[in-house]
């Protein structure tokens, strides 16, 4: 059960490559830390370099919300809580690491209603399940 990341290409872009690796071996350091003897769903807080942070574990995947300004750790709770929910909904449970790798295209397009170029599009649940209907996960 490795960790995977969602790293959409979108999200990468302007983010120097040094930096990125920075953030990716801290959440792995940090998730590894505290996510071993997590509940499923139990939230755990952070903050690093002025950011904050939101990780669970969902089934067999560690899910991490980073943010800043007014993105602050109340608002990134309910940010996770929409993306646990979206990711529940797109895989019918908590997903094993493999159902999520399945699903993917359909929650990407779900994390791309939640969360569009950085900001926070909707948590609105019903409106998330309505919109990534009406789009094919083939065209993500």
């Amino acid at each position: 059960m490795g960790s995977r990341f969602w790293e959409g290409q979108k999200r990468d872009r302007g983010v120097p490559t040094e930096e990125r690796l920075h953030w990716r071996s801290f959440l792995v350091k940090l998730g590894a830390d505290n996510l071993r003897r997590a509940k499923n769903e139990e939230l755990f807080v952070a903050s690093h370099k002025s950011v904050y942070i939101v990780y669970t574990m969902l089934g067999d995947v560690s899910i991490y919300v980073v943010g800043k300004d007014e993105y602050d750790e109340l608002t990134l709770s309910e940010v996770i809580y929409v993306i646990t929910s979206s990711v529940k909904d797109a895989c019918d449970k908590p997903p094993t690491e493999r159902l999520f790798l399945d699903k993917y295209g359909k929650i990407c397009l779900c994390l791309d209603e939640i969360v569009w170029k950085g900001l926070l599009e909707s948590t609105d649940k019903s409106r998330i399940r309505r919109l990534t209907r009406l789009k094919p996960p083939t065209d993500v």
